[in-house]
């Protein structure tokens, strides 16, 4: 087994008709939040197939797939870390966490994040420390912040809200969007499990919240609960509104 190998596979599954449309799907061009990413055309159910065929490839291999341009070789390899880190023992699991961390910064689009944050990142920390959360949700880059909630989606399906209500806090004022998306995401997976406890977060964080985290956040409610959260986030934000018109005047 070797990297070439694994290159080899994938650009069988490739196909040329797919990439303009993932480039415009994964926000590729200029000045977009992917720009300058490459695309094969190898869709996911694919590149799963590359994961089976190649998961006993060895860790030291894996790093120079993880930094590779293309988008495609990066997501296979962080989708063997993953195969790898659920049959490991406490070792093994400690080796895939630290590699997966030293190149966060190759961990650069969202589906590279939501495929893998709550498995590695959630899986590893779930019985400790979690400040690790913490550091990624003050970086500056973007798919850092997005790591640290989404990696709470292991907890939250262990009926544990604790992480994910903070991290949310912490990201309320997050200028990026895909932040917002992510964390009211989030928050819709706490509500489903528990909704009084989403509940309580939105009756001190709705005013506040991002329209765009709200939304995600309330999806699965009734209609007419969500209207009312938005028309109170509405009204709130005319309060301010007038508010200001009249400092200016």
């Amino acid at each position: 087994m070797s990297v070439s190998a694994i290159k080899k596979r994938l650009k069988q599954y490739s196909n040329k008709k797919k990439i303009p449309v993932l480039q415009r799907f994964f926000k590729t061009g200029p000045g977009e939040y992917a720009q300058g990413d490459i695309f094969i055309g190898v869709m996911v159910p694919y590149a799963r197939k590359v994961v089976k065929e190649f998961k006993d490839i060895g860790l030291k291999y894996l790093p120079k797939l993880l930094r590779s341009p293309i988008h495609e070789e990066r997501l296979t390899a962080l989708l063997i870390l993953v195969y790898k880190f659920k049959s490991a023992d406490d070792t093994g699991k400690k080796k895939i966490y630290r590699l997966y961390m030293k190149n966060s910064a190759f961990v650069n689009n969202w589906d590279l994040v939501d495929l893998t944050a709550h498995h590695i990142i959630g899986g590893f920390l779930n019985d400790k420390d979690k400040r690790a959360l913490y550091e990624l949700a003050k970086s500056k880059n973007l798919w850092e912040r997005r790591l640290a909630v989404i990696a709470t989606f292991y907890y939250i399906r262990n009926n544990d809200f604790e992480e994910t209500l903070r991290l949310s806090g912490m990201l309320m004022g997050d200028k990026e969007d895909l932040i917002h998306k992510a964390v009211g995401w989030m928050l819709r997976e706490v509500g489903k499990r528990d909704v009084k406890t989403l509940e309580g977060f939105l009756s001190v964080h709705c005013e506040n919240m991002p329209r765009t985290m709200l939304r995600y956040a309330i999806e699965k409610f009734p209609e007419p609960k969500r209207k009312a959260y938005l028309s109170k986030k509405m009204m709130k934000h005319a309060d301010r509104h007038a508010i200001i018109s009249a400092r200016e005047k």
